[in-house]
């Protein structure tokens, strides 16, 4: 019985911190989303400053009838608050979230203070114009009346105690006053003077709250900047700007704010139109959408933040299909997206794309918006192609997993392709144009390359032994899309050159073609050559190795170190080790030195003898000197010591009387573990082992 009962309370414990998390991480989400909804009214407050035109404004006015006007009087003093407005903007985005919730609170308070004001004065309008004195419930049309003014200001006065936090409902109460001087049968002329005198009143609580208020802001500033001279002075102003982009969550802000604009945009299309539109027509409208959306430096932001997003949907969409959720462990996919971008915000910079109309707007966002659509296929490619090349390398045989990757290159295959054939239809062929066509073909050769070598992967499974020029093969495919993808970035950089001496020159477009020609044109071309360079060199050196004859192979009777399969042809190095030639290569690739001892390895002409023939070589030392294959050795005379005898110099290891006591020592043909007393690299190369 108590082990139920503790039982019982440990699954109550259990279920209750289950719940605590479930509400915490729910008022994190909600804490979230209003840190995100109460600033983006500030962001469209500064579009909408940014929007307007003070001076044309008032030359608006200047040209009606309202040049008495006070507001006209004062021109400068309404300049001033236009830029008072653009500071209000600033220091409502960046408030801490709690004071922005109060905030927003007090507006709320002011909003139902308004509309209590609002059903007041129409009631007492209503009152006027019926003209009836007498008591409320004898006359149905002014008991209706009351009744439904009553229970208004009731509902104003509820919320607002609610919105305040205070139990002080009276303070909210004084538009009640008409409505009690109905009912106490008070003339209809001085029910006017009832809601003025309850108007004022209201009024004069506003004045006392914000004078009682009034040094909040100044403390809040000083409080603001007292943080921020101790945070620069610890962490410096780079930790700064990113904890304050971490705190208004900067990217979502500005998204939120684009896709607000850009979904009120589409309403009033469609709230102005009967008819439907056609597909064409619905293209249309999508562009000229968005080219609305960004006529302001603040929507053009919003775009470039919705386009990082949309990207960072795509490519983790993709990684999902490819992966599943083994995709979300340790992603670091999750940092794309930006590219794509910045890479708009800089075309549209250096277009000047804000500063055009809406045709020529629409037009050239539709150019950089295909720019951008290539440069995700050509991320989604990235993500694609290592994860394709492993599963055919590897014996997975689950045909939904192989059915994923090759569908996928398909559509990388297709799809680009069937975006150059767009292009071509709607735009009239240019340089630029051409520039995103021949990407869009470099990425479907691309994926080409992938599916012929994943095909030649498949293959060699099905093989009873590997392929050994396979190496040989991917970096000829590879090395073809690489020389087209530089071959099409010199093309750019020469057309920047030419636009440059011959045309319009910005510091802009200087500044990308220098960063273009740096890092698309110089690295590559020394990574390109360095790469040939190394292979070059790792065939020299193979043609310069002695091939092993079958009596050696058969006296050394092991398997190659690096594949570990049986050699039946092999190289021999300069230290006396037997490789796959093909093998050695592929290591001669990364690095020059022996994969067992990793003493150098140089070509002939390298060597200091480079005119002495090249001695016959030594037998293999692990056959030396392991008693397990059958052989004892002999001793060897003074001075000519086996060079695979490890340990050859120094103190013996047999005793000091010299007597040849075995060693234990246990080696197995065709396996990778090596169980003996001294390391096998000393073993193998006495030039180590002293």
């Amino acid at each position: 019985m108590l082990l139920e009962c503790e039982m019982v309370a440990f699954y109550f414990c259990s279920f209750k911190m289950f719940t605590e998390r479930k509400r915490m991480a729910l008022k994190e989400r909600l804490e979230a989303v209003l840190n995100v909804g109460l600033r983006v009214p500030s962001i469209m407050l500064l579009d909408v400053l940014y929007r307007w035109d003070v001076s044309s404004f008032f030359q608006q006015i200047q040209r009606s009838n309202l040049n008495s006007n006070p507001l006209f009087q004062y021109k400068y003093l309404a300049l001033n608050m236009h830029y008072v407005g653009y500071i209000l903007s600033v220091v409502l985005l960046t408030l801490p979230r709690q004071h922005l919730v109060q905030l927003y609170l007090y507006f709320l308070t002011a909003l139902l203070l308004y509309a209590g004001h609002q059903i007041s004065r129409d009631y007492v309008r209503s009152e006027l114009e019926s003209g009836y004195e007498g008591p409320v419930y004898l006359e149905p049309l002014s008991m209706n009346r009351f009744t439904t003014a009553i229970i208004g200001q009731l509902v104003v006065c509820t919320l607002c105690s609610c919105v305040m936090k205070t139990k002080q409902i009276w303070l909210f109460s004084a538009h009640l006053l008409p409505l009690l001087a109905r009912l106490c049968l008070v003339p209809l002329e001085t029910l006017v003077v009832v809601n003025k005198f309850a108007m004022i009143f209201t009024g004069l609580e506003v004045l006392y709250f914000l004078a009682s208020n009034l040094l909040v802001p100044y403390n809040l500033a000083k409080t603001a900047y007292r943080e921020l001279v101790q945070v620069v002075e610890v962490y410096g102003l780079v930790a700064l700007g990113m904890s304050l982009w971490n705190q208004l969550v900067v990217p979502v802000l500005f998204m939120v704010f684009w896709l607000v604009l850009f979904a009120l945009q589409i309403y009033s299309y469609f709230s102005t139109r009967d008819q439907p539109t056609s597909r064409e027509r619905l293209l249309f409208l999508f562009l000229t959408s968005i080219a609305e959306c960004c006529s302001t430096p603040y929507s053009l932001l919003g775009l470039v933040f919705t386009v990082s997003f949309v990207a960072l949907g795509v490519l983790t969409l993709c990684k999902f299909y490819l992966q599943g959720y083994r995709a979300f462990m340790n992603d670091p996919s999750m940092n794309r997206g930006m590219t794509e971008g910045i890479t708009l915000l800089i075309l549209a910079v250096q277009t000047g794309l804000i500063e055009l109309q809406v045709v020529h707007r629409a037009f050239l966002l539709s150019i950089i918006l295909f720019i951008v659509v290539a440069s995700i296929l050509q991320s989604m490619l990235e993500i694609a192609d290592p994860i394709v090349l492993a599963l055919g390398a590897s014996r997975d045989k689950s045909l939904w997993k192989h059915f994923r990757a090759v569908s996928l290159c398909l559509f990388l295959l297709v799809f680009p392709a069937y975006m150059a054939y767009m292009i071509c239809q709607f735009f009239h062929m240019d340089f630029w144009l051409l520039i995103i066509i021949s990407s869009s073909i470099l990425t479907s050769l691309q994926v080409l390359g992938t599916l012929f070598i994943y095909v030649l992967f498949m293959v060699e499974e099905f093989r009873k032994e590997p392929v050994e020029n396979m190496d040989d093969v991917i970096y000829y495919v590879n090395g073809t899309y690489r020389l087209l993808e530089f071959l099409v970035a010199l093309c750019v950089v020469a057309y920047g050159v030419s636009e440059t001496i011959f045309g319009e020159w910005t510091v802009m477009g200087s500044m990308i073609i220098f960063i273009h020609s740096y890092y698309n044109v110089w690295l590559r071309a020394q990574l390109g050559w360095k790469s040939f360079l190394l292979r070059r060199d790792a065939v020299n050196k193979i043609k310069s190795l002695p091939t092993a004859t079958s009596e050696q192979l058969e006296q050394h009777n092991d398997i190659c170190a690096i594949c570990y399969q049986d050699m039946k042809s092999a190289v021999i190095t300069p230290c006396s080790h037997f490789f796959h030639a093909g093998c050695l290569k592929k290591w001669l690739y990364v690095q020059e030195t022996c994969p067992l001892c990793h003493s150098q390895l140089k070509t002939p002409s390298q060597q200091p003898g480079a005119d002495t023939p090249l001695q016959e070589p030594l037998p293999n030392p692990v056959v030396a000197q392991n008693p397990c294959q059958g052989q004892e050795p002999g001793p060897l005379p003074a001075g000519e010591q086996n060079p695979g005898q490890g340990l050859s110099e120094g103190p013996p290891l047999n005793g000091e009387g010299g007597n040849n006591t075995e060693r234990p020592c246990h080696v197995e043909n065709s396996s990778n573990q090596m169980d003996i007393t001294v390391d096998p690299c000393l073993t193998a190369c006495p030039a180590e082992g002293g």
